[in-house]
């Protein structure tokens, strides 16, 4: 298949917007998360799947005095999350990185962050497993497992959950992912043997959130994802499109309520 380049070029900047309105809309709730984790003051962290750094750099920010390493396969990501954290050099690190072999000792961490990216892969369960694996005994996993069964507005000019249901997890079903590991990641982290396993929720709707932020992830996810969803499922393009713009109306009327909710999971390494 010969490469587009300005295919390419567009979702690259679809996913930098999509990642920059997720975090924008889930770091006020997702902070309290980290502070409740009383990591050491030089502790060690691994974000699985970085993207451009969004979290990693908030995180530095965060705990002047922990060092960070963020790993992704997307070298044109972890090229603008390298550019980003510049003035951080001595203690963030962004590298190449597989998630299903990470290059690094056991218990070398003592938090793993893995956010938005098991629903994008087969196996998730795989990613857990070295996520423990390179995390200490006594450290933590932080999950951010999608679910896109829980993604609600009202009213609406399309019907979202069949949207949802008919379009991207009909992707997933043929792209070998699950686009409904929200509700799985608490028994794949049971199975693994960790302890302490506790789910919150990112609540982003229109009442905690602003809604241009919502609005504005619905509009990057259709300028990156119709094509391939599409190509998935029994939507065409334009209905395909139609329907992730209806949802961001939705998300913006101020007469409307848009819900997307995000489970948060942590467990212990025992």
């Amino acid at each position: 298949m010969k490469r587009n380049p300005q295919a390419e070029q567009m979702a690259h900047e679809s996913m930098l917007r999509t990642l920059a309105a997720q975090a924008e809309a889930i770091w006020p709730q997702e902070r309290g998360l980290f502070a409740a984790y009383a990591l050491p003051e030089h502790a060690r962290i691994l974000d699985v799947g970085c993207g451009t750094g969004e979290i990693v750099l908030r995180l530095a920010r965060e705990f002047p005095r922990v060092t960070l390493v963020g790993i992704d396969v997307h070298e044109p990501h972890l090229d603008v999350a390298r550019e980003r954290s510049a003035p951080l050099a001595g203690r963030v690190q962004f590298r190449t990185g597989d998630a299903f072999a990470l290059d690094f000792p056991d218990k070398s961490f003592d938090l793993t962050l893995c956010r938005h990216m098991l629903q994008a892969v087969p196996e998730p369960e795989r990613v857990l497993a070295e996520m423990k694996r390179v995390t200490r005994p006594g450290g933590r996993l932080h999950i951010v497992a999608e679910d896109y069964g829980m993604i609600h507005c009202h009213p609406c000019a399309v019907d979202g959950d069949r949207f949802w249901r008919e379009g991207p997890i009909a992707l997933g079903k043929s792209t070998g992912t699950d686009l409904y590991g929200g509700r799985k990641a608490f028994h794949w982290l049971d199975q693994l043997g960790l302890d302490e396993i506790r789910v919150d929720y990112a609540i982003l709707d229109t009442v905690r959130v602003e809604r241009g932020i919502l609005g504005d992830i619905f509009d990057a996810w259709r300028d990156g994802y119709t094509e391939v969803v599409a190509a998935h499922s029994r939507f065409s393009e334009a209905e395909v499109r139609a329907s992730f713009e209806a949802i961001a109306s939705s998300f913006r009327d101020p007469g409307a309520y848009g819900v997307w909710l995000l489970p948060i999971l942590s467990a212990r390494v025992p």
